[in-house]
């Protein structure tokens, strides 16, 4: 017999677990949440001591709270953004349990609902949500075998230059981790190299306004499909030392040489994929439409915005890029660590419920498994782009909130108040 019985279990305490307890409590759902470290944990022990978000404090945030010691125009650091969830968790009374782990789900045979087992027990539960996000396994491809060279890390196990031994450091991974990985490496002096693949490399300010702020009045954070070809495309924005626009040639400029996509290993040597010149391109020229998106909004729209030439302007391909290099000998180039910024897969082993399709990725609308009861939330495109984002998911959240309240609603119809009715038996 399960040693306690709730309405929902909330499987995970970052952003989306406590957004999903802030919109089951404004229902009067009484739910649990589990997380088996602290609240918003990932934030504080698997990112990079100088990270900061990238996005704005007055966007990146919830619309209960605001930063209490950020500037809205700032960018806030990683503990900052622990310390804000920690903080909105407390003013809505999330009822959370740290320290607990899910060890499985299974649905009841013969009576409705899950058994979920924990760490600390089981629970007896109508609906559970996986509030776990897509950040839980860090993926390095099988490319340089052990002991190749010094250190191989993923960047979620990077901390600061200081980690790594003496030598050159290779970072493979374009998007913002990568990207500002390598600049802050380069700064302390490394030699450095970036494998750089397909990007999409938006501005962070243009004509006076965040990218954050183009991407709502343009509506992109709305698409609720990824161009094709681009749904696992990564994003090259900063918000490192009050944000600034990634900018490829700046970083060829600054000393870091650009290299293709990291594509083999053999006796020492690294080969290089012949797609940097093409990578880079295609990222200028998403850059340059979004230039363009923008400027016929304001021009549309009558807006005195200030224009902003200046950033149509991309300048020449470094030589690294006109003349790309194929191969790189690891010793002789004194290169003693790879640090791998190259995502992250899921891991819903413990969740034996039929909600995923062949290939083990969650089948849903907005939110709603296929198998009813099963809720995800924090997912990139859950129901739009910015799903997987500080602001989307708390807006995903009200979602599926919704959804369970109206499924709760059915299932505690009182059919017995029918005339002439038999009586039923009603599940709460």
């Amino acid at each position: 017999m399960p040693s306690e019985e709730t309405e929902v279990v909330v499987v995970g305490a970052g952003q989306a677990g406590v957004a999903m307890s802030e919109h089951l409590g404004a229902h009067g759902v009484p739910h649990l949440v589990l997380e088996r470290d602290r609240i918003a944990e990932r934030w504080r022990s698997e990112r990079w001591d100088s990270l900061v978000a990238n996005g704005p404090a007055w966007h990146d945030r919830f619309p209960g709270l605001e930063f209490p010691d950020v500037h809205p125009d700032a960018f806030a650091t990683k503990d900052q953004i622990a310390d804000y969830f920690v903080a909105y968790a407390e003013k809505i009374g999330a009822p959370i349990r740290c320290g607990v782990e899910v060890t499985s789900v299974r649905r009841h045979t013969g009576r409705p609902g899950f058994q979920v087992r924990t760490s600390k027990g089981s629970i007896d539960a109508r609906f559970v949500v996986t509030a776990t996000g897509p950040f839980q396994q860090p993926v390095i491809p099988p490319i340089v075998p052990d002991g190749a060279v010094h250190t191989q890390i993923h960047s979620s196990a990077y901390r600061n230059p200081e980690q790594l031994p003496d030598g050159a450091v290779l970072v493979v991974g374009a998007g913002s981790s990568g990207v500002q990985i390598a600049d802050e490496l380069r700064r302390s002096g490394r030699r450095v190299f970036l494998s750089v693949g397909p990007h999409d490399r938006p501005p962070r300010q243009y004509r006076g306004r965040d990218f954050c702020w183009w991407l709502g009045v343009l509506g992109i954070w709305d698409a609720e499909t990824p161009p094709r070809g681009a749904e696992h495309v990564t994003i090259a924005v900063s918000g490192a030392r009050g944000g600034h626009t990634v900018d490829f040639r700046a970083l060829a400029g600054s000393g870091i040489e650009l290299v293709g996509m990291t594509a083999s290993y053999d006796h020492g040597v690294l080969r290089f994929a012949p797609d940097l010149g093409t990578n880079i391109a295609l990222g200028d020229e998403k850059y340059l439409a979004f230039l363009r998106a923008a400027d016929a909004y304001v021009e549309r729209d009558g807006l005195g915005l200030p224009e902003e030439p200046e950033a149509h302007a991309l300048g020449p391909d470094p030589e690294c890029v006109t003349d790309p290099r194929s191969e790189l000998d690891l010793a002789e180039a004194g290169v003693t660590s790879i640090v791998w910024a190259t995502g992250f897969a899921a891991d819903y082993s413990w969740l034996h419920v039929d909600a995923f399709d062949e290939s083990g990725r969650p089948e849903h609308r907005r939110g709603v498994s296929r198998e009813p009861g099963v809720y995800f939330l924090g997912l990139p495109w859950l129901s739009r782009r910015g799903s997987s984002f500080i602001w989307g998911v708390w807006h995903d959240a009200r979602h599926v909130a919704d959804h369970i309240a109206t499924r709760r609603s059915y299932l505690a119809y009182a059919s017995d108040d029918r005339p002439g009715a038999a009586p039923a038996t009603q599940h709460n």
